[in-house]
C-alpha cells in the first residue's frame, strides 16, 4: 500500500495517494469477515491471547506496539488488507521503506522467507515511528504464511490520523504484499478483497506453523 526508496527513506516514506486511499476504503465497504475453513487449534498455554489492540503509551520514547510484549508469542485479532505491485507507492513497483530481509517487497511465506508487511506509523520530528518495528514477524493462519514488517502504511504529514495507524474497529491494521506484477490489476484487486477482514494472527511466532508457500496473488489469494 505504502512505500518509499529502498536505501535512504525520505520524508515521502509510506505516503499513499488519495486514489489508493479510496480503493482501500472501497475494500472495507465490501469486505466480509469470514472464519477459516479449517481453523488450526493453537496451544493457548504457550501464547498470550489478545483480542483487542495492544496498548500504546504516547510518552514512550520509541512508540511501537511491539514494545508491550517483545519477543513473546501473542495471538491477537488484526485487520488484514493487501497491497500489490499495482497500487504500491510508487505505482507499478515493489519498493519498500524499511527493508530487512528483502530489497523489495516479496517473500513466499515461510519463516525464513516471510512476506513483506506494511504497518501504520507516526511522524514526529521529521521521522516515522512505526507501530511495529521493522523485522517484526507475524503468522497469518488464514493465509498459512509468515510475514515480516518491512514497509509503512499511511500518508500525509500526520499518518497517525489515518486508518493504517488508528486501526479498524479497535484492531490493529496490517497490510500484506500480494505481488501481482504478472496479473491484471482488476484480478489482483479482487484477490485483495478476498483476504480483507478481521482475523487471528500470531505476533512474534515461533517456527513450525503450517505454510502454503508462494506469491499470494498467484494463488488467487487462497485462504484456509
Amino acid at each position: 500500500m505504502t512505500n518509499a526508496q529502498n536505501s535512504v527513506p525520505t520524508e515521502q516514506d509510506g505516503e499513499m495517494t488519495s486514489d489508493i486511499f479510496k480503493s482501500v476504503m472501497a475494500i472495507l465497504a465490501v469486505a466480509s469477515v469470514s472464519a477459516c475453513g479449517s481453523a488450526r487449534s493453537f496451544d493457548s498455554n504457550s501464547v498470550n491471547r489478545v483480542s483487542t489492540r495492544l496498548s500504546v503509551q504516547d510518552d514512550l520514547p520509541n512508540l511501537t506496539r511491539a514494545t508491550v510484549a517483545p519477543h513473546q508469542e501473542q495471538i491477537m485479532n488484526a485487520f488484514l488488507t493487501g497491497y500489490s505491485y499495482w497500487d504500491n507507492t510508487p505505482r507499478g513497483s515493489a519498493q519498500i521503506a524499511r527493508p530487512v530481509i528483502h530489497r523489495s517487497a516479496g517473500g513466499v511465506g515461510t519463516y525464513d522467507d516471510p512476506v513483506t508487511l506494511a504497518v501504520g506509523h507516526v511522524k514526529r520530528g521529521g521521522r516515522s515511528i512505526m507501530d511495529y518495528p521493522a523485522g517484526t514477524r507475524f503468522y497469518i493462519e488464514r493465509l498459512r504464511k509468515y510475514a515480516i514488517v518491512e514497509d509503512l502504511c499511511g500518508d500525509g504529514p500526520r499518518p497517525q490520523e489515518g486508518p493504517c495507524h488508528s486501526g479498524h474497529k479497535g484492531h490493529d491494521w496490517i497490510d500484506i504484499y500480494v505481488g501481482g506484477r504478472g496479473y491484471d490489476e482488476a484480478s489482483v484487486d479482487a484477490c485483495m478483497r478476498h483476504i480483507t477482514g478481521i482475523q487471528p494472527v500470531i505476533l512474534n511466532p515461533r517456527p513450525g506453523y503450517p505454510v502454503f508457500p508462494g506469491e499470494i496473488s498467484a494463488t488467487g489469494c487462497r485462504t484456509f
